[in-house]
């Protein structure tokens, strides 16, 4: 079943067929759909004129989390969807704005949301999007591949991907086909983690724990520092630094969850 932000998607498109003409992709894979896939909601957004609040609530909105929801857990669910929209694809305009509303504190994460806010008000959202080419698409080969086969083995889809799978399976997380990339795409991780701590995929603390240390602890912290020192990046240092912030914020929280 559809979910109802691309059901209006498709609605304001005009249809299936019109909606994968606007966004230039194949109609099937539209037809595959239950969900824009974050890598799109920017695209969805500006062909259809539906509020990418509308298309991924979870990722865009303020995450309607349930009463039994701490503040911290909405919180880390919101960080975690950050990382995974920012990793997914180039922030539009419209994006860099909101992100540069950030207000920052005196805490680690905050000044690291300072940064992040002060990067994306100078920020130039078509250089953006030609960073984010250089750093993680490339013509041949991008200067970073975030991926945790690539970091773990040093080749694409090796055993690290196979194991995630099984344990997305065991977890009932079903993979788009619609998505190209493999599941141990970072991005798909930090999503899948938004997921777990908002309860979108229902998970005990534990579980939490376990698929962080099985699948991000390992490695997606040397991703987070290599975009800090980037050659291709500038806005996208800023990210990094985020990333490597709340990694550690993450790994020590769980260390002495119960």
């Amino acid at each position: 079943m559809r979910e109802a932000g691309l059901e209006q998607a498709i609605d304001a498109a005009g249809g299936v067929a019109q909606l994968a003409r606007k966004i230039g992709i194949a109609q099937p894979s539209v037809s595959n759909w239950n969900r824009v896939p974050a890598q799109r909601v920017i695209a969805v957004e500006a062909a259809t004129g539906v509020s990418r609040k509308v298309l991924r609530p979870d990722l865009y909105g303020e995450l309607e989390m349930s009463d039994m929801l701490d503040p911290i857990e909405a919180a880390r669910a919101q960080e975690y969807a950050l990382l995974a929209t920012l990793l997914s694809s180039a922030p539009s305009r419209t994006f860099l704005e909101r992100i540069a509303l950030l207000s920052g504190d005196a805490t680690p994460l905050g000044r690291a949301h300072a940064s992040l806010a002060e990067a994306a008000s100078i920020a130039v959202a078509t250089e953006v999007e030609r960073e984010f080419f250089d750093l993680f698409v490339g013509v041949g080969r991008a200067e970073l591949l975030p991926y945790a086969s690539y970091y773990l083995t040093g080749f694409l889809n090796e055993r690290p991907l196979s194991r995630l799978r099984n344990d997305l399976t065991a977890l009932g997380i079903e993979r788009m086909e619609s998505n190209p990339e493999p599941e141990d795409h970072a991005a798909t991780l930090c999503e899948i983690m938004a997921g777990l701590v908002a309860g979108r995929f229902p998970a005990t603390l534990e579980t939490q724990r376990a698929f962080f240390d099985k699948h991000l602890s390992r490695w997606i912290g040397r991703l987070f520092a290599d975009m800090t020192k980037a050659e291709s990046a500038r806005f996208y240092r800023a990210v990094g630094t985020v990333g490597c912030v709340f990694l550690e914020i993450e790994t020590e929280a769980f260390k002495f969850a119960n």
